[in-house]
């Protein structure tokens, strides 16, 4: 049975917009600088609950998803200016370098990412044993429920089968830890379980006709106002996301690498025809009406994979180069005076409602991995 989804999308004053035929990449000193500033913001501001009107309670935990995408993209950051190392490490310590409560919930495994790297930039072989530790347990009591998404109760966006990957977000969130872990031990294990499961996961949340994913079982039949399938952004914003955190860890002789790689490019090319000319992305992917609002969180993802996927070569720079350029001028259009990322749609399944005056971590951190994608792109293409 079809379901219509009929709630609209708010659209407040909405940052102004220059047209441009060909965009011109900014230099790397200016996009370090803005990426820099919504960074320093986020950092002075991690208890200010107030932008966050949708957080869950759990958004004050760091191990925590919306928090742990921060941090993530912060490993990023610091590769290209170091002075974010120290914030990283003092985060760890503060932990005990654990991961999240849930012993086998892809949100809580994502923190694991920030930890494996502080295990070689500082915080030594201790920053990786409780990851370790936490992994052996998922292998050992491997989940075996189905990916079907049948909530607790109705309305609640919590299910059994949230122990397996069986909603889009967690592309994001745990195979490209576990792959990396694999990296950090040398043990295969961790890898074999993140590419059996991702495929079953792509085998049943992907659509390939319209070359996207579904969020989680429960959108199949559902419907917008006007009949649309519906695709989240943020939450195909996760996959191509996850998608490149993959790629760039798997050796490039691994023969499953194409089938990442295919993936990664049919879903940019279908990608590439959905962005509006302002250079957003909209929430609801099939939505071209005119009026849609900004939504920075799905466009800075989407702006990540497509500047990486034209720095390493595996998206055409003709095609993709000048879409990344516009997907970051958008999201710089989306911070505030005070260096806060505004326009990111809060904790939710679906694309709703979205304010200039509203932000989370998980947005910032989307930011901070499309800034530091693009710093790189600019320096190849001599923008220093």
């Amino acid at each position: 049975m079809s379901l219509t989804l009929l709630a609209p999308l708010m659209l407040a004053s909405t940052p102004a917009v220059v047209a441009e035929a060909e965009p011109q990449m900014p230099r790397a000193s200016a996009i370090l600088a803005d990426t820099r500033r919504v960074a320093d913001w986020q950092l002075a501001n991690r208890t200010n609950w107030a932008t966050m009107p949708a957080a869950r309670k759990s958004v004050q935990n760091p191990r925590d998803w919306q928090q742990a995408t921060f941090w993530v993209a912060l490993t990023e950051l610091a590769k290209r200016d170091k002075a974010y190392a120290k914030p990283l490490l003092d985060l760890g310590r503060e932990q005990a370098w654990k991961l999240g409560d849930k012993p086998f919930h892809a949100d809580d495994q994502l923190i694991a990412q920030a930890w494996i790297w502080a295990s070689t930039n500082g915080g030594g072989k201790a920053a990786i044993a409780p990851a370790r530790a936490y992994f052996d347990h998922v292998l050992a009591n491997r989940p075996t429920i189905g990916l079907e998404f049948i909530p607790h109760a109705p309305g609640k966006g919590t299910s059994d089968c949230t122990d397996r990957w069986c909603w889009c977000d967690a592309i994001f969130m745990a195979p490209p830890t576990l792959l990396q872990m694999s990296k950090a031990t040398g043990e295969k294990r961790y890898a074999d379980f993140a590419h059996e499961e991702f495929k079953a996961t792509t085998d049943y949340l992907y659509d390939p006709a319209a070359k996207l994913y579904f969020r989680d079982s429960r959108f199949f039949d559902m419907r917008d106002a006007k009949g649309r399938k519906l695709f989240w952004s943020r939450g195909n914003g996760w996959v191509m996301g996850g998608l490149v955190r993959m790629l760039q860890t798997m050796d490039r002789k691994d023969p499953k690498r194409a089938y990442y790689e295919g993936l990664f490019k049919e879903m940019a090319a279908k990608l590439l025809t959905l962005q509006k000319a302002d250079g957003y992305w909209p929430a609801s992917l099939l939505d071209s009406d005119p009026g849609t609002p900004p939504e920075t969180s799905g466009t800075a993802f989407f702006t990540y994979a497509f500047a990486w996927g034209v720095d390493t070569g595996l998206l055409d720079a003709a095609a993709y180069e000048p879409a990344a350029i516009r997907g970051w001028n958008a999201v710089v259009r989306g911070v505030q005076g005070d260096g806060m990322l505004g326009w990111v749609q809060q904790v939710g399944d679906r694309p709703d409602s979205v304010s200039a005056k509203e932000t989370q971590f998980y947005g910032s951190g989307a930011y901070l991995l499309a800034g530091s994608a693009m710093v790189d792109l600019a320096r190849k293409r001599g923008r220093y």
